[in-house]
């Protein structure tokens, strides 16, 4: 079974939005570029043609000199993740007929099934003035594709992710027992907030 009819059965209104599966072929492709050409254009300057290796993603690096140390591989995911969606908003721009959304919070109340757009000045502003406890219960999808202009609606939900090593395999981030969706992993909750299916993009593949 191919890639694109993998997407057209998991998600098969793609194919009501895009009228053709070469069409849903067609921006699979785009948007799998996209991450693999993030990848090789950070890793290139640093490891050259070979992937870093498990001690290397590991290594904790001091950002500047009011930041914690991260990990080598969480700095490179997010320069992954800069580039990969910069690419992804101009394949969408061409490729999508409908509305899409990058990288929009949303405010889901998961008791009562209601989902809230926060505008991202506000989202900015907070983050700002570090009243970051305002986002507690909040979720930001990297990319969610809508069929019509219901943004509360999604036909699939994509977030990028770059393991590293590659020989990771990507998995959604699980939540908490402190958060608001204990238990729970990013792709369930995407799920049940938007309505859409959700699917992880990395340079290797689609899950």
């Amino acid at each position: 079974m191919t890639l694109a009819s993998t997407l057209a059965r998991i998600a098969p209104a793609l194919l009501l939005v895009l009228r053709s599966e070469d069409k849903v072929d067609e921006l699979e492709e785009r948007l799998q570029e996209c991450a693999q050409r993030a990848e090789r254009q950070v890793n290139a300057p640093l490891f050259g043609d070979r992937d870093p290796s498990r001690q290397e993603c590991g290594e904790e690096l001091i950002v500047d000199g009011c930041s914690e140390p991260i990990t080598r591989a969480m700095l490179l995911g997010r320069q992954k993740h800069d580039l990969a969606l910069a690419c992804a908003r101009e394949v969408l721009t061409e490729h999508w007929p409908a509305p899409f959304s990058i990288e929009q919070r949303y405010r889901f109340h998961e008791a009562s099934g209601i989902l809230e757009t926060i505008p991202r000045e506000k989202e900015q502003q907070l983050i700002k003035d570090r009243c970051t406890g305002e986002l507690w219960g909040t979720i930001k999808p990297d990319i969610v594709l809508h069929a019509d202009y219901n943004l509360l609606q999604a036909v699939l939900v994509l977030d990028f992710k770059f393991p590293c090593p590659p020989s990771n395999p990507p998995t959604w981030t699980q939540y908490g027992a402190k958060s608001a969706f204990p238990g729970k992993n990013q792709g369930q909750i995407y799920k049940k907030a938007l309505g859409g299916e959700t699917l992880l993009l990395t340079p290797q593949e689609i899950k």
